[in-house]
């Protein structure tokens, strides 16, 4: 039996944003469905603003919203029609419903659309109507799984400012995330988990602190060049090599401006056109790469135990 989740430890204080990462089947998903009580685990607890997830689910999903990795919304009813919906399963009456239905529908850029059947939304459409439907109660506590997946830049853009605004109405986040600058901008602390376990947590620069030193980062012109890139670097780095984006190739290194020269050197020897070569700081990815040996990536696909 695979055990999706191993002594996990998360704290997360009121008010702020807390963004767990890991790689694929790290636990992070399967960590949201225990916390919204969509799964039960077989032992540990967990409490949310004072409420006890295992004893009383009830009064969690009362006090909670939650948005999981797919847009959960009835094709057959309108943008407006689902928010209303949702608002009714909450008992909040037809009248609050429908103020909280528009009110949201304005705060996604949604009114345009808002009468028309979700099955003719775009993906990202969707995805705004299933995260306004975790906001329709106003919850203190917001749990959101990989929210701007399928959203284009702008829309990526406009949730952010919301999460910021709730934040700083009082609301508490946890966010699962496949995109790590989302976590520099928008965390305030960000747990790190492989395998069902926190293997480091801190705020962004505290995390990119702990891995320390500077990273030559190369840009070829070919992708035939990558490889023989990789193996440059892998001569003057001082830890994993990784590939960032199509064609760039970033090493640690001891003494930057020194392993820059020589891996410039060797690349001109070896006849390998360069589109940029430079140094920079360390990067959450970067952190991401060297805790957990390989590089973020999107689907969370888990197996709950």
């Amino acid at each position: 039996m695979l055990r999706a989740l191993d002594g996990l430890d998360l704290s997360v204080p009121e008010g702020t944003v807390a963004a767990l990462l890991g790689p694929n089947g790290a636990g992070k998903t399967t960590t949201v469905k225990v916390l919204t009580t969509l799964i039960r685990p077989d032992s540990g607890s967990a409490t949310i603003d004072g409420g006890d997830v295992l004893a009383d689910p009830q009064a969690i999903r009362r006090r909670s919203g939650a948005s999981g990795q797919y847009a959960a919304v009835d094709e057959n009813l309108t943008g407006f029609e689902n928010l209303l919906m949702v608002g009714l399963l909450y008992h909040l009456g037809r009248r609050e419903a429908t103020r909280r239905a528009r009110e949201l529908i304005e705060l996604f850029d949604l009114v345009e659309a808002q009468n028309r059947p979700v099955k003719g939304f775009s993906g990202g459409m969707r995805r705004r109507i299933d995260l306004a439907g975790a906001l329709v109660i106003n919850p203190p506590v917001l749990f959101l799984d990989e929210p701007t997946t399928g959203l284009d830049p702008r829309s990526r853009l406009a949730l952010w400012d919301v999460i910021e605004s709730l934040v700083d109405g009082g609301t508490t986040v946890l966010l699962t995330m496949q995109y790590l600058e989302e976590a520099d901008r928008l965390a305030d602390s960000i747990s790190i988990i492989d395998a069902g376990r926190v293997i480091a947590e801190g705020t962004a620069d505290q995390l990119k602190a702990s891995v320390g030193g500077q990273r030559v980062a190369v840009t070829v012109v070919d992708d035939a060049q990558v490889a023989p890139a990789r193996e440059i670097l892998q001569r003057y780095g001082t830890g994993p090599v990784a590939t960032d984006g199509d064609r760039t190739v970033v090493a640690p290194v001891a003494d930057g401006a020194e392993a820059l020269a020589r891996i410039m050197a060797d690349a001109a020897d070896a006849g390998i056109a360069l589109h940029d070569a430079g140094m920079r700081r360390p990067t959450l990815d970067d952190v991401f790469l060297q805790l957990t040996g390989h590089a973020a990536d999107g689907d969370d696909e888990e197996t709950a135990a």
